[in-house]
């Protein structure tokens, strides 16, 4: 990823707008009427100003390769609408898109059909659209560049927290903060008008429609939720019922506190010596399982019980796409990468490679199949009182020990260019976390320059 900050955040605002353009435009063609399809008032949806963050972020580099251009764009799209579609039917408590009734869907956020669409896109956004763009602000006056930034960044920010104050005006009466609600209601008329004009010219070239979703299939999806509530009201007294926070926490925990165990193991059989494999300064906890082992789960929970196959295939995809952007991730925020499979066949830009891939779908299998049904159980029986306390003191201390690790990890490639020490800060990281305590800590550490 090559591009700054400046062109970051107006490929952030560029895609937004052309999101809303394009999702008003889908829905005037499916309902025949103007539908605001954004979670905001105005004329944006982050979401798309999201992806295309992502996709400048995490795919730049892949831009010679069209086959993993093209795969990248499919997974991050993936990434990025079922994320948002879950977050935003836990708030709002409805979905903002169903795909429930197309064949080839996952969960009813994402449809396979319209990924490999954004996976199209993706290779044009990386080959064409964003070195365009990149030109055209070539002509914009950087000065006049940053002050419209930044007008567009204080409406984004009004608009945002107007919409949440909004939602809490529906839910608890809230009366204070009526500026920025009125602010936002200002932009939702904008918005409207702008969405009215853009619907009727729709309109006026579209003939036919797509059905709606047949009444049938709603009282049935309903039904299913009603079931799965009553479930889990029945378990109430029980700690951690289900796929929920408390348990994907201890997943998390249990997952990171194993991934050490497991890679320390590994590199013990196959290079002869013990060496850390921890992610942080404190425990034997490596984040990039903990991680993976929470979000697996959190997306796999409802195909638990699908084949063998199912759930080895994508969690080779998954995982493999997991362990990129991790990659990618440590890189650009501490400026090193942890791992290197560049002298490994079949490795894509020494981040990955195919045969650490079918590990991630083995240990996919392995998790759902047998490591989560007896995790569960085990969690489950935890006294609930105690499971809360326990759950939320371990959080806290692996917040703080990922947070002093990014800050040892910083330190410690500061110091490596020769610089001396600046601040308190500087001198404590560097009597308490030495290089030599960091080269025990992260053995496979590569700085990059």
């Amino acid at each position: 990823m090559d591009m700054t900050g400046y062109e970051l955040l107006w490929l952030f605002f560029t895609y937004s707008f052309a999101g809303w353009v394009t999702g008003t435009a889908g829905a005037a063609a499916r309902q025949r009427k103007f539908v605001d399809v954004g979670f905001l008032y105005g004329p944006w949806c982050p979401a798309y100003g999201v992806g295309g963050l992502l996709f400048a972020i995490f795919l730049t580099e892949l831009r010679d390769s069209l086959f993993f251009l093209f795969v990248g764009g499919v997974i991050l799209s993936f990434i990025v609408t079922y994320t948002t579609g879950f977050l935003l039917e836990r708030i709002f408590h409805r979905k903002w898109w169903d795909f429930s009734r197309k064949r080839f869907q996952f969960g009813g956020y994402v449809s396979l059909p319209w990924s490999v669409v954004w996976g199209l896109l993706g290779v044009l956004c990386i080959r064409f659209v964003n070195p365009f763009l990149r030109d055209v602000l070539k002509l914009l006056p950087h000065g006049v560049g940053k002050i419209i930034l930044l007008v567009l960044g204080i409406i984004f920010i009004m608009d945002f927290v107007g919409t949440l104050v909004g939602i809490l005006k529906v839910r608890s009466s809230v009366k204070k903060a009526s500026l920025l609600y009125g602010v936002a209601e200002n932009l939702q008329k904008t918005s409207d008008e702008m969405g009215g004009k853009l619907t009727a010219f729709v309109l006026r070239r579209m003939e036919r429609a797509y059905p709606r979703l047949a009444a049938e299939e709603l009282l049935r999806a309903r039904r299913e939720q009603e079931k799965e509530a009553d479930a889990a009201r029945a378990k109430a007294g029980v700690f951690a019922v289900g796929c929920c926070f408390y348990k994907l926490v201890c997943l998390f925990l249990l997952g990171a506190f194993l991934g050490d165990i497991t890679e320390t193991i590994f590199c013990y059989v196959t290079a002869g010596k013990l060496m850390s494999r921890s992610s942080v300064v404190y425990g034997p906890f490596s984040i990039v399982w903990g991680l993976g082992c929470a979000l697996l789960t959190a997306v796999l929970y409802r195909y638990k019980d699908r084949s063998d196959s199912y759930i080895f295939c994508f969690g080779t995809v998954l995982g493999g796409a997991y362990e990129y952007i991790c990659s990618v991730f440590t890189e650009l925020v501490f400026g090193t990468v942890f791992w290197d499979y560049s002298k490994i066949p079949f490795n894509l830009g020494g981040r990955i490679n195919l045969l650490y891939c079918f590990f991630w779908g083995i240990a996919a299998v392995v998790w759902m199949k047998v490591l989560y049904p007896l995790f569960s159980g085990w969690i489950e029986k935890i006294p609930k009182k105690f499971g809360t306390w326990m759950t939320w003191i371990l959080l806290v201390f692996m917040i703080y020990d990922v947070c002093l690790s990014g800050l040892a990890l910083n330190r410690y490639t500061v110091r490596q260019t020769g610089e001396g020490i600046e601040t308190f800060a500087d001198g404590w990281l560097d009597t308490h976390f030495p290089d030599e305590r960091m080269d025990r800590i992260y053995p496979n550490a590569i700085l990059v320059e």
